[in-house]
């Protein structure tokens, strides 16, 4: 297979088990994937799997048959795209304490999360004005966009979730013994662990939107859909929109934040170096770095090449 082909198929996938030897897993997979010429990241934790690899479709699916011979990933969630190049540069399988990091060791999906809803049923979940809707995406993600009256919890990382939701419990649930509780996410996995959370805090009316925000957009008509502006996805689409087409942001290359339209039109955006929201926090030097890869991007896309210094990062 070559970076020229046609056919690559692209896999996210993750699933909460158990895994009681990550170290003898990791070998395992890091094998059958070169073998089938698979390329892209997958994190091991003892909580479980989470990645996004890419391939031809016959070494893709010899991929996830392994894996779901795994426990509890018989029926492990994926998500498919196509890719006209490949979007990674090697096979990479890692370790991790956690596959989202929430840093509340206690925490356990596997033993009890929220109630899956639907895309189909979600629409009236939340249009009760007795459901509390939360968010619980990075702020620069809501930023993109986000359902119709959800609450934004401006947090700049998933492990800040806990905090916010205990210090702003009492406003959100307004004496209520059991408020019901809607909350999603991109594909699902942080909703997984923000279900547990509070379920462990005493909350059982819990829910959360089953294949995340994604799933929602490709499978609800714009017409009947409640969700305002574009998602940010952790790949070199930057965004979304219904049917899973390609939004209109773009990848600012300095912090790796989702650039608007009208966030390129200001004064401060300069392609490859910086935009708005990073202006004034990086060095002369960092700069110039910047821009000397910027140039050598430019020069690699008129030769039809992809220069490794573009590829964005980001593990969903």
């Amino acid at each position: 297979m070559t970076d020229t082909d046609t056919t690559l198929r692209v896999a996210a996938l993750y699933q909460f088990a158990p895994f009681e030897d990550c170290a003898a897993l990791q070998v395992d997979l890091q094998a059958r994937c070169n073998e089938a010429g698979i390329r892209g990241t997958i994190l091991l934790a003892p909580e479980g799997i989470n990645g996004t690899i890419a391939g031809a479709p016959a070494g893709i699916e010899a991929v996830l048959a392994y894996i779901r011979t795994l426990p509890r990933c018989a029926a492990i969630e994926v998500k498919y795209s196509e890719a006209a190049e490949m979007p990674f540069y090697r096979m990479k399988v890692r370790i991790k304490r956690e596959i989202v990091t929430m840093g509340e060791p206690d925490i356990d999906p596997v033993r009890g999360v929220g109630a899956y809803v639907s895309p189909e049923d979600w629409n009236a979940l939340i249009a009760d004005p007795d459901t509390v809707l939360i968010d619980t995406r990075n702020a620069y993600e809501v930023a993109a966009g986000t359902f119709e009256n959800a609450i934004d919890p401006q947090t700049p990382s998933f492990r800040d979730f806990p905090g916010w939701f205990r210090d702003n419990r009492e406003k959100l649930l307004e004496g209520r013994e059991q408020p019901r509780i809607a909350m999603f996410c991109t594909g699902g996995i942080r909703c997984e662990k923000a279900t547990a959370l509070l379920k462990s805090e005493g909350l059982d009316e819990v829910y959360h939107l089953k294949g995340g925000i994604l799933k929602y957009l490709e499978n609800i008509d714009p017409e009947d859909s409640r969700w305002n502006g574009e998602c940010f996805v952790f790949d070199e689409r930057v965004t979304v929109t219904h049917g899973l087409e390609r939004g209109s942001h773009a990848l600012c290359r300095a912090c790796r934040m989702p650039v608007s339209k009208a966030d390129r039109a200001s004064p401060l955006y300069e392609e490859g170096v910086g935009c708005p929201a990073c202006h004034g926090t990086r060095t002369e030097a960092q700069r110039r770095g910047y821009a000397e890869r910027q140039r050598q991007a430019t020069l690699a896309a008129a030769r039809g090449e992809t220069h490794i210094g573009a590829e964005p990062s980001g593990d969903g």
